[in-house]
């Protein structure tokens, strides 16, 4: 699936449509350049899956966690400045990416291996003031 979004206030709906159609799904990620809308992105996903507090990027926690229902979390990483995959083995990953909560993970470039097969993969890109969002799952597309 390949969309372009022209503002901000578009990225409520887009957040919306993606998860109506994997809610299935718990464990995203999100690529794409430094400052391309990554964690702006989450935060709307986060405001629809009922987030009410501040979301915002763990970039030095590694991890944030948000409650949205009862026995229901979001756990929210950063993996920007990780410096090897141990890293990811320190913070104990399998426990959150096969706990059945929603795992929103940016920079997996720096972990990929670890990924489930199933996750939904989204690439924003941005180029001349256009903002491109292509979301690819393996299982569902």
């Amino acid at each position: 699936m390949k969309l372009i979004v022209n503002n901000e206030e578009e990225l409520d709906t887009l957040a919306l449509q993606i998860l109506n159609k994997y809610e299935e799904c718990r464990v995203f990620t999100f690529s794409g350049d430094l400052g391309c809308g990554k964690t702006t992105f989450i935060k709307y996903i986060c405001r629809k899956l009922g987030v009410a507090g501040q979301v915002s990027s763990p970039t030095f926690a590694l991890v944030n966690e948000y409650d949205i229902k009862p026995k229901l979390k979001i756990y929210h990483f950063d993996f920007y400045k990780i410096k090897n995959i141990k890293d990811a083995y320190d913070i104990g990953y399998e426990e959150y990416f096969y706990s059945g909560n929603y795992c929103f993970i940016e920079w997996p470039e720096a972990i990929l291996e670890l990924i489930p097969e199933n996750a939904v993969r989204i690439k924003i890109e941005v180029r001349e003031e256009v903002r491109t969002i292509r979301i690819f799952n393996n299982h569902i597309e």
